[in-house]
Parts: structure tokens; sequence; C-alpha cells
């Protein structure tokens, strides 16, 4: 595995939402096409403070090599804002693209030192015990690697605006949502009303708390913005949208819109997992997530090294 910078052309597409009132933020929405995932910039329209929710580094799975396209892009976009980062926020440990949030930290400007910490909810370190050992990944690379652990329904500031981290389990049991304003930043808990809700069948998830958690968020006020992690347009879309209101997801997401009961979407989300591929990204975004984006230490060779899993069709090897 390789890392490089790049000034190459990003493959992200750009949607921005301004501020109406000062309890509200501007919000940029920057979608990176490869893994269909969803970056935000959150910023206080009364200053420069901002963060960063669930930034994407590049990795190309031919060549094993992790660029920085996108994270020097939003650099780039904290650049000419002019913003001061104040925290780089995950949602969770993604299992379908690797976080820029190392990478960012590193590279954003320090005020006296001060670098803008990595945030996360409190029981991460459960899943990175379990993927830790799975993948045989040293413990002193991925403990202590984030800097705030949130707990649930705990308030943060973002210059003046008043965040909240707010508990979302169902995905992952990790999974935390971040309420701004009138605006929920949920991760992989519901996507556009077209496709439904995220897989469930990751270890730790469970398809009865993730309906739990979208009930949750479906009982926020309807002009509530509920802004999504990934988006995966149908052909008669087309176009990736990142957020949806509370009251369109009420009477249009095909998983949790009013009338489903608990009992219909645990037997339509398992049906449905049963039935999908692993993510492709899926055991190199785990192996560095864990670490909170860092890679990997280099080996005696020099190399950076994953572990992939080998699967035998054969019972008689």
């Amino acid at each position: 595995m390789s890392l490089s910078a790049t000034n190459e052309p990003t493959n992200q597409e750009l949607w921005r939402v301004e501020s109406t009132s000062p309890s509200e933020p501007t919000i940029h929405a920057i979608f990176e096409t490869n893994t269909g995932t969803w970056q935000y910039l959150v910023s206080d329209p009364a200053s420069s403070s901002a963060v960063i929710i669930d930034p994407v580094l590049d990795f190309d799975r031919t060549t094993q090599t992790v660029s920085t396209r996108s994270a020097d892009a939003l650099l780039e976009m904290v650049k000419e804002l002019g913003f001061n980062i104040e925290m780089i926020l995950e949602t969770h440990v993604h299992a379908d693209h690797l976080t820029a949030a190392a990478y960012l930290q590193r590279h954003l400007p320090h005020t006296q030192g001060f670098k803008p910490p990595i945030g996360i909810g409190k029981r991460i370190e459960k899943v990175q015990t379990l993927f830790g050992q799975r993948y045989g990944v040293p413990l002193a690379e991925y403990t202590a690697v984030f800097d705030k652990l949130f707990d649930d329904d705990e308030t943060f500031k973002i210059g003046n605006l008043t965040a909240m981290a707010v508990h979302l389990p169902g995905h992952t049991p990790d999974h935390l949502g971040y309420r701004i304003g009138e605006n929920v930043f949920c991760g992989d808990s519901i996507f556009h009303a077209d496709i439904g809700t995220a897989r469930c069948d990751f270890p730790g998830g469970s398809a009865r708390d993730l309906f739990r958690s979208g009930r949750k968020l479906l009982a926020l006020p309807g002009q509530f913005k509920i802004w999504t992690g990934h988006d995966y347009p149908p052909q008669e879309r087309g176009t990736p949208r990142p957020w949806m209101s509370v009251q369109e997801h009420r009477e249009q997401n095909k998983h949790l819109k009013d009338g489903t009961t608990e009992e219909q979407y645990i037997a339509l989300r398992e049906a449905r997992d049963a039935e999908m591929q692993a993510p492709k990204l899926l055991h190199q975004s785990l192996q560095i997530n864990i670490r909170g984006g860092e890679l990997p230490k280099p080996a005696q060779a020099g190399h950076r090294m994953l572990h992939l899993p080998m699967k035998f069709q054969s019972e008689e090897w």
C-alpha cells in the first residue's frame, strides 16, 4: 500500500445551504463520487468556526494506493472560506471508505499549538478492539487515536452554535449523529427516501435498533433537515442529494415512512441485508478507520501492510 498526494481533479460535487438565522449553520456538502460519500463543512455564520464531518481519504483498489485528492480539496475550501476548524467529527467507523481525519488534523492550520480534535462516539473502543483483533492490528496503533469521545446527548459548541451528539445505533452499535440547529447529520442511518436506510448486518448491527433510531429522527419537527452519509441515486433520480426534511421522510421513505411497523421494518431490512455484497473497501476501511485514519506503521521492508482474509471453497485444505 502506498500513499500519494496529487493535484489531479477530484471526483466531487458540491451543495451549499446558507444560514437563515444566527442559530443555524451554513453547510457545504461535498459528494465524493467514487464511494458515494457525503462530506460536510458546517460553519457558524457569526464567526469563522467550523467542523468537518466524515471526510474521505481516496483509495485505489487496483494499485493499493492511498491518495489525498478529496482531503486536499477540503483543505483548499477551508482556506478559501477562511474557516477555523474546531473539530473533525466521525459518525462511526466506516466500512466503505477510508477516513481522512488524521491527514486533515495534521495539515489544517494550527493556532498556538492547537490542533482540531477528532471526535467520535464513546462506544468506539469496543469496535476498535473487535476489528483490531480480527485483523491483527497492533494495539498501540488504535489506542487513544480519537481525541474526543462523546457521551449520548452531549452538547458542544461550534463558535456560537450549539451542537449535540445523538446516539443512533443500528448500522453499527457506536453510531452517532450530530444535531446542529435544525439539522441532523445522521451518517449511515437514513438515506434518501428512495433508498431507505443503511444495512444492519455488520458486527453489533441491529435492524431493531436502526428502526428505533430512525423513528427518533422522524419524531423531530417536520422542517428539520436530515443530512445523509451516502447516496446511491437510482437512474430515474440521477442526481445525488444530501438532505431531505423529516416530513419528506415521513411521507416517502421506503423503509421508515409513517405506518411502517417495527416488525415490518425488521423483516424487510434483514431480507435485504441477506442479499447484499460486502462493501468493496470493507477490509481496507476498517483497518485504517479504527486507527482514526492513520496508516499502518511500515514493516521492516518499508511497506505499509493491510491484512485481507482468505476464503476456501474446499473443506479438505
